[in-house]
């Protein structure tokens, strides 16, 4: 079951302005890198579905997270079904996000209170997500289907959409002022907040050092 409630869960999001997005089979490294997010000032963060056993692995890091990180939003990314959805959600996922839109997981996020963010490419998309009771729609994939500019333009028409982008997004003042600037709520940010070489070497601090950056980054554009 979720921990955190649907409303504190868009509102930990909306304030802080980024979610780290991360996987790794290993569920000790996994543990330090969001003890490491955390420590920059993460508190919400989405652990991807992929690999095998990738479920076991989430169980792992929602109960370190529980007792290491008591403030931490834990959730899941690239859920594509409902029964992986469902399974997760028993798992402690406080939130769902997938590439592309299925009205059954909205369902069942819904029934269960727990927000449900899909991938959407389109204004179609993203309308039809908000009539599912998806509250924050995740651009995707960000950097393809417009960049900021298209979060500025759907947001005329659309001032009340709550935006996620995701793909395209760096750990860099230009990139994520631009975001932030054209309304973007937050953003989703992984392998440009993980690089490979800083995991292997199990450089926690760079990781730390770089959420606290682009945290501040994203605060100072909103102004």
């Amino acid at each position: 079951m979720a921990t955190f409630d649907k409303i504190r869960v868009l509102e930990t999001i909306r304030r802080t302005g980024m979610v780290p997005v991360f996987y790794h089979e290993d569920s000790r490294i996994a543990k330090q890198v969001v003890r490491a997010c955390y420590e920059g000032g993460v508190r919400a963060f989405e652990f991807t579905n992929r690999g095998d056993f990738a479920c076991e692995v989430f169980v792992e890091l929602a109960k370190y997270a529980r007792k290491e990180c008591p403030e931490l939003i834990l959730g899941v990314g690239s859920v594509v079904d409902a029964p992986t959805a469902a399974l997760y959600l028993q798992f402690g996922a406080n939130f769902v996000v997938g590439p592309y839109l299925n009205p059954d997981i909205a369902k069942l996020c819904n029934r269960h209170l727990v927000p449900y963010t899909p991938g959407c490419g389109s204004v179609t998309e993203i309308g039809m997500a908000q009539e599912l009771g998806c509250d924050l729609v995740k651009i995707f994939p960000a950097g393809n289907v417009g960049g900021p500019s298209f979060v500025k333009n759907i947001k005329a028409p659309l001032p009340w959409t709550m935006v996620m982008a995701t793909g395209a997004v760096e750990p860099t003042e230009e990139n994520l002022s631009g975001w932030m600037k054209a309304g973007t709520t937050c953003v989703g940010m992984g392998s440009k907040l993980f690089p490979k070489e800083e995991i292997a070497a199990e450089n926690w601090d760079y990781i730390t050092e770089m959420c606290r950056f682009s945290l501040s980054i994203i605060q100072n554009a909103r102004g």
